[in-house]
């Protein structure tokens, strides 16, 4: 039950994420330019890096967005919730992706449909945000997973049972200079920490 409300919480935390990238993203998309013919909307520039531009930058907001979550699920999360932590990055991620875009597509879309009807052959519009590589969309989950799985690589942290204490003193340990494979003997007290 707890890997469910871990995983479900994970999930949330990191899908309302989505729609604020989507502001972003919408915030520092270039302009791109279209020409209306025949009702239908042509690119004004066919050499213009906007489309190119507006993919890269979704892209790199992604990516940022899911380094940053996969090291905040790492930070705060411990021992024995991985696997609940992992599937809701991957989950959360994905829906957070998928949402960025949406609410950047979103804004002002009416404005550009409304533009794209009353427009005469021949005129220009300005489009909104649009992703025309939807593959970068797994840019946001697989960037959190590959943090966490770097992290748990190479970042040691302590075990369900340490409490942080110096040196040895716990079954699954060997730290201190000590080792503690064997037990005292009895009713002798060998590092001095029983009372």
């Amino acid at each position: 039950m707890r890997a469910l409300r871990t995983w479900i919480a994970t999930c949330l935390l990191v899908a309302v994420l989505g729609p604020l990238a989507g502001l972003l993203w919408r915030a520092v998309a270039p302009t791109v330019k279209y020409v209306v013919v025949g009702g239908a909307p042509y690119l004004a520039d066919p050499e213009s890096r906007g489309p190119i531009g507006t993919d890269m930058r979704f892209a790199l907001i992604a990516v940022i967005a899911g380094l940053g979550c996969g090291a905040v699920a790492y930070l705060r999360g411990g021992r024995g919730n991985d696997v609940p932590l992992l599937l809701g990055l991957a989950a959360g991620g994905a829906a957070a992706a998928v949402l960025a875009w949406r609410t950047g597509h979103m804004i002002g879309l009416g404005s550009y449909h409304r533009a794209l009807r009353h427009a005469a052959d021949g005129a220009t519009v300005t489009g909104v945000a649009d992703l025309r590589a939807t593959g970068l969309l797994v840019f946001w989950p697989i960037a959190a997973v590959a943090l966490y799985g770097v992290l748990e690589l190479f970042v040691k942290r302590l075990s369900p049972r340490d409490g942080g204490e110096d040196g040895a003193g716990e079954p699954d340990e060997v730290a201190g200079g000590q080792l503690d494979l064997e037990p005292a003997p009895p009713r002798r007290d060998v590092d001095g920490r029983e009372p």
